[in-house]
């Protein structure tokens, strides 16, 4: 059974150019969009609305920084470095599916 997406999510990125690229999803649209940023490729300023049987959720969950960014108070730089440990984890798993 696959682990639900949730605000707050770490997910992997299944389909695209971004695909392997490890996020943040920021909130929910309806039941199908989520709005993602990894703070790089995606930053907060202007989020990626990706659907959700196109994203893998870890299950690892960043609530602080969605709270952070619903007070405006989170930085592209305070989300990279909270994704960074994820970033290898979705290269290799992206690397050995090939």
């Amino acid at each position: 059974m696959k682990p639900e997406i949730f605000e707050g999510s770490v997910v992997i990125s299944q389909k695209g150019r971004d695909k392997g690229r490890a996020f943040v999803v920021l909130y929910l649209v309806d039941a199908s969009f989520a709005m993602i940023a990894d703070g790089d490729t995606r930053p907060l300023e202007k989020p990626k609305r990706k659907r959700l049987k196109h994203l893998r959720a870890c299950p690892a969950q960043l609530r602080d920084i969605v709270e952070a960014y619903r007070g405006n108070q989170c930085k592209n730089s305070d989300l990279r470095k909270a994704l960074f440990p994820y970033k290898p984890q979705a290269e290799a798993e992206d690397l050995g599916r090939e």
